[in-house]
Formats: C-alpha cells, structure tokens, sequence
C-alpha cells in the first residue's frame, strides 16, 4: 500500500485527554467532550496503519504527502447502526406518510417491514451483495470508513443466512470494515408467529457459521415482548455471542432495564425511555445509540440525549440507513440532528460519532481515533473547525478520505 502523510492539520484525534493508549472504553457523560486535539500537527501511515500522530512537521516525508492547508484531519465516521442490506423500495409507503398515515398502521397492515421482508426473501444472494456493495460505496465518499449492517428482512432462517452471506460478499468489495449483525428479532412474521422462539433456537448454529456476530431484536409492542427479547439474549449470551436490542421507539415496555440485565452492547432509538431507564442505562455500561434521522422522518419526540450524557452515559449516533424510517446513508445529518434536537455539543456529536460508535461495535482497538497502530482511516474537511461537521448539514463530502491506508477520494 505504500506510505502516506497529512501534514499542516488541524488534528482532531478522538484520545482521551493525556493518553496515547488505543483503548479506554466508551466515553460516558462529560468526557464525550475529549476531542484530543493537535493544533497543526500531522498523521503517517504505511502499510494501511498509523506510524506516527504528532505536532509540528514530520523528521522526513516519503510516499505521498497531502497538505490540510490547516483543516481538520480526524478519524473516519463509523455508522454503527444501519439496514442497508435489502431489496425493494418502500417510496409508495412514504407517499402515505406524507398523506396522513402513521408508520404505525402502515405496519399492521403489512407494509412497514414486512414489505421489504418479501421483496428481501426473493432477492439471491448476488443482488443483495451488489446492492449493498453500491450503498457501501456512497457511504465511503461520505467519509464514513466503519459500517455496521444488520440482516432482519429474513424472518425465516434461511433467507437471514442468505442476508448475513450477502453482506460477507460486500464486504469483499469494500476498503470499509463492515461488521455484520443478525436482527433475526427484527418482527413476528404474520406467518410464523413462533419465529422468536425459532430464532432463538438457531444461535447456536449462527454462532458457529459467523463467528464475532452480533444478535439483534425490537422490542416494541408491535414487534416482540420484552420476554421473547430475553430469551434470544439468554441463547446468545451461552454461546458468547455479542447483544443489542432496538428499544423504546414508539413506547417504554422495559426492553432497556431487560438489556442492560442480559448485558447488552447496546440499546438503539431510546426516543420514548423513561427516567428510570435513563437513570438506569447512565449506571450501566450499555451503550446507548440515538437515531435520529428516524424521528425526523416520521415525526415525534427524539430521544432525551442531552439527560443521557448528564447523567453519565455513554451514547453514540448512527444513521438507521433504511428504506422504511430512515432513507438516508448521511451519518453526518445525524449528528446535526443530535446536536439540533437531542441537545449534544458539537464535541459530544463528533465523539458519539466515531470513538463511541466504536465501542458499540467492540472495535475501538482498531479504529475510532487517531493512534499508532491503529488502522489507516481518517478524513479531511473542506472546514478548519470541526464544530461545522456538527452544527452544518447538507455539506460538501470531505476534502480527502483515506481508508485502511488509501486515498479514495481527492477534492483538492
């Protein structure tokens, strides 16, 4: 791969304040504000890795140089939340958004979720690849070098290995570090209403044919009970498989108290969680992940971001990219939303977008900040100031993106 250097930068390292380690767990409430930053400073990589992160000019410089100009130079974003492994379109469904119905009863009548689960079901192997390879792409020129993809528009077992297998092969064709997720929890099929139960019993076998993936499900009056939730994370818990769980969207049931119980990674929405479970989750370790490109799309209150971090939580923000209630792949629209209407800081946005949606994956020891020894991603800004990242929306693309050591991109 050779070597590259960023010099003349305004480095925005993501370290927490004093320390040069690569791995000090998700940041909870004030520290999202440790932006780690090098006034001018510069970034070495060789061999897709970072050799050196420093101020002031490098000793010698050899391979290809970028000059910032003095913008800022960070790590790339990490999407840790997205379903952007379907087939099919849901564009008529939005149609009746905006005439009126609620998502809500598009759902009980069979469309929602469901209407991609049969256009999913039908799709082979190579599309799904093919398609989520495209979506991988767009994704990546928006500077965000980390992705996690869900399946869940399976609902039977086959057609969920189908998607998980599909996502394997994109990730082939990708500089991104893709990191699957099986949301085999996703809804009750109308078919089947014993599924969860069937998914449960099928984690060991996912266990073994996809080792390091994480198990998913939605917690939701309108999709599984809180105890259907439950036993899946008893069955992946035996088998030392990673938990996250869709939580408190349209209604508190107590998916986020069960989660944090059965040691959950994450718990994702969170725009209708209680005080209790607020106060429950900044005392835990879960992670909580905001979507709020969701809440934008179909209307509501978003999740109380702002309460979360004072009291000591550890949240990130990922963009839910999916073709139902977020049909969007900007991550930085929803750190704008974050900080326009979940009450985050610019620095608080920025971290809950990179080192914390890092350690929502568990791969904060290879990406999330700009450290030796790290993999080779970062992104460079038209914009000197990183609050614009934040505060902006509907920006230009970065200036430079470099994944795993490469130049993708070059706006210069």
């Amino acid at each position: 791969m050779g070597m590259l250097s960023i010099i003349n930068a305004r480095v925005v390292t993501m370290r927490a304040h004093g320390s040069a380690h690569t791995h000090t767990g998700a940041r909870h409430g004030a520290a999202m504000n440790e932006l780690g930053v090098i006034e001018s400073g510069h970034v070495c990589m060789r061999d897709g890795v970072i050799t050196a992160v420093a101020s002031g000019r490098p000793n010698s410089l050899a391979g290809e140089v970028i000059d910032a100009g003095g913008r800022v130079c960070m790590p790339a974003l990490i999407d840790c939340h997205t379903h952007l492994c379907f087939a099919g379109d849901r564009w008529n469904e939005w149609e009746q958004l905006r005439a009126g119905r609620s998502y809500e009863s598009i759902l009980a009548a069979g469309g929602g979720i469901m209407s991609t689960v049969g256009a999913t079901r039908q799709a082979s192997v190579a599309t799904l690849a093919q398609d989520l390879a495209d979506r991988l792409r767009m994704l990546a020129y928006l500077g965000v070098g980390s992705v996690e993809v869900k399946s869940g528009y399976g609902l039977d077992w086959p057609s969920e290995i189908k998607m998980l297998t599909a996502i394997a092969q994109a990730a082939q064709q990708t500089p991104q570090h893709v990191l699957a997720t099986c949301l085999g929890g996703h809804a009750i099929p109308a078919d089947n209403a014993a599924w969860p139960e069937q998914f449960a019993a099928h984690i060991a076998e996912l266990a073994r044919q996809f080792p390091g993936v994480a198990v998913d499900a939605f917690c939701e009056r309108s999709a599984l009970s809180v105890e259907q939730c439950r036993q899946i994370f008893v069955q992946a818990k035996k088998f030392n498989v990673p938990r996250r769980l869709h939580t408190d969207q349209f209604n508190s049931i107590g998916g986020v108290e069960m989660a944090i119980e059965c040691g959950a990674t994450t718990v994702d929405h969170l725009e209708a969680a209680n005080e209790n479970s607020i106060a429950a989750l900044a005392k835990s370790k879960t992670i909580a992940v905001l979507l709020p490109c969701s809440v934008y799309a179909l209307g509501g209150s978003y999740a109380r971001g702002r309460s979360m971090i004072d009291q000591g939580a550890a949240v990130a923000v990922a963009s839910n990219a999916n073709p139902g209630s977020a049909p969007t792949i900007d991550l930085r629209f929803a750190m704008h939303l974050a900080v326009r209407h979940c009450g985050f800081s610019p620095s608080e946005a920025l971290t809950a977008a990179t080192w914390n949606a890092a350690c929502a994956l568990g791969i904060e020891t290879q990406v999330g900040s700009l450290n030796v020894g790290k993999r080779a991603d970062a992104i460079v800004l038209e914009e000197r100031d990183e609050r614009a990242l934040a505060h902006g929306f509907s920006g230009p693309p970065p200036r430079h993106i470099v994944l795993a050591g490469k130049l993708i991109n070059d706006r210069h």
